[in-house]
């Protein structure tokens, strides 16, 4: 299985290492010294009021022997609250011949202090696949906007959409999609609140597995139907090849892990994450019992606001 961050589920800002790579930044008009391209993952990001993303890519273009990047981070763009990432998507498609090399890419690493993750305004990432045949990775932050096409890729290894409301027709493109190599999925659904608007129905070509040979990493997190989520992934048939499963970070109740332990079994998982969770002390205490094999995540134990449970990441 592909490497990966330690805490996948967190909201990286990727200023330290992406893919397992040292992260460089590309500052315009400043000497960058990087010493061997082929081993770091570049940074372009506007410079929040000292220059643009353009100039940021410009002095990637133009300073670094393009064809030896493995990875990049392209970080905020100028009011990217109010502005699409469709233009750094399309400059990006333009000079895809210039990355020969590329396989890890992340478009979004905005910090909430930049941009909450419901205010990024995302635009149709299909491009980046179909210009990119070669990506292993494809990771996107941010669901404003968010738009998908069903496409045909034989080399990505992971797909990853980080939002606070995932927009269903992301998800059943998702699940129309013929991933060859996908070995792990993240999908973060959010609130309705925020365009979250998928439901169990549209995830049933991905719990089938059926274009999804290689899967082994499946996470399907901070919803607010995570019970049902739950109840759908416990009789999954893509469930049985999974080596890890996520199903954390949102509003699961005992109603979902009953339903989780009285399917399918899961003691040939490795890790089930349910951190960001409503059990009770019983519930999580059972869960653990039942998987003595299983590296079980049952951190992050919260309690209902008068009634109301929410999800990890919304806004």
């Amino acid at each position: 299985m592909i490497p990966h961050d330690t805490r996948f589920d967190e909201q990286h800002q990727y200023e330290d290492t992406y893919a397992g790579l040292p992260v460089i930044e590309m500052v315009p008009d400043h000497d960058v010294e990087i010493p061997d391209a082929g081993a770091v993952a570049l940074l372009i990001s506007c410079g929040w009021g000292d220059w643009d993303l353009d100039e940021a890519f410009d002095a990637l273009l133009n300073g670094v022997d393009t064809a030896k990047v493995p990875a990049l981070v392209i970080g905020g763009w100028e009011d990217c609250y109010e502005t699409s990432s469709e233009h750094i998507v399309g400059r990006l498609v333009d000079a895809a011949a210039r990355f020969p090399g590329l396989r890890s890419l992340f478009l979004g690493a905005i910090s909430s202090d930049q941009a909450e993750i419901s205010w990024i305004q995302q635009s149709d990432v299909t491009p980046l696949l179909e210009a990119f045949p070669r990506l292993e990775r494809l990771e996107v932050r941010g669901g404003t906007g968010l738009e998908l096409r069903p496409v045909r890729h034989e080399s990505l290894r992971v797909l990853r959409f980080e939002t606070g409301g995932l927009p269903a027709e992301v998800v059943r493109a998702v699940g129309a999609c013929d991933l060859l190599a996908l070995e792990r999925l993240d999908l973060w659904f959010g609130v309705q609140t925020y365009g979250g608007n998928a439901t169990v129905a549209d995830l049933a070509p991905i719990l089938s597995g059926e274009r999804l040979p290689a899967l082994r990493h499946l996470g399907l997190q901070d919803s607010e139907i995570q019970d049902e989520i739950v109840a759908a992934v416990a009789s999954a048939p893509v469930v049985a090849r999974l080596e890890s499963l996520a199903l954390s970070m949102g509003v699961l109740t005992d109603a979902g892990a009953e339903a989780l332990l009285g399917g399918q079994p899961l003691t040939h998982l490795h890790t089930l994450d349910l951190h960001h969770h409503f059990l009770t002390d019983a519930m999580a205490a059972r869960v653990a019992e039942a998987l003595p094999g299983v590296e079980v995540d049952l951190s992050g134990k919260e309690k209902p606001v008068h009634d109301w449970r929410y999800v990890a990441v919304s806004e």
